[in-house]
């Protein structure tokens, strides 16, 4: 039996859900990002116990339908943008309709009316998240991110961080360097 895990999208979410799991002996395999394959029946009381321990770190287990679909599409834009070094060879909608066998205007739909925000917005914003995390690290250059991204350009990606934060990239790792310096002098 599969559970459908709400607002799990990184690697220390797995790490809560494989502690609840294993704290009421709920055997399970392939945990991944937004789902948990259970290996065996267990009780409503531990079903119940392990939703309010989800729910004590921002986690919660999913039953409606609608919401278990707009979750795994979240988690496969997540997937994609946050872990994933592959480009993918087809557009979004596409590997979105393939991947979960829906067509793509029930998925945009639904998420519309269910996340007050199209897909295309909800990727948008996790690549400038993404622009941001490797911008304050450091590890690239402007040019190596676009690439990364698959952004068409350099000032593509400049114009839609601007759009999405009101800033222009360069600015952002400038002020973000001069936060972890005034931290760092504390």
């Amino acid at each position: 039996m599969k559970l459908f895990i709400k607002n799990m999208v990184c690697i220390r979410c797995k790490m809560v859900v494989q502690s609840e799991l294993e704290k009421l002996g709920i055997r399970y395999s392939n945990l991944i990002l937004g789902e948990v394959e259970i290996l065996e029946s267990f009780s409503q009381e531990q079903f119940e116990k392990l939703d309010v321990g989800l729910r004590a770190f921002g986690l919660e287990l999913m039953i409606d339908k609608r919401a278990k679909l707009i979750e795994k599409i979240k988690n496969i834009i997540i997937e994609i943008i946050h872990y994933s070094e592959e480009e993918l060879k087809i557009n979004f909608s596409a590997y979105l309709s393939e991947h979960l066998n829906y067509d793509y205007t029930y998925l945009s739909n639904l998420f519309s009316e269910v996340h007050g925000t199209t897909i295309e917005h909800f990727i948008i914003h996790q690549k400038i998240e993404r622009v941001k995390e490797m911008l304050v690290y450091n590890e690239f250059t402007l040019s190596e991110i676009a690439w990364k991204l698959h952004y068409s350009s350099v000032q593509h990606l400049s114009s839609q961080f601007r759009k999405v934060t009101g800033l222009t990239p360069s600015f952002f790792k400038k002020i973000s360097i001069k936060r972890r310096t005034e931290i760092n002098n504390m």
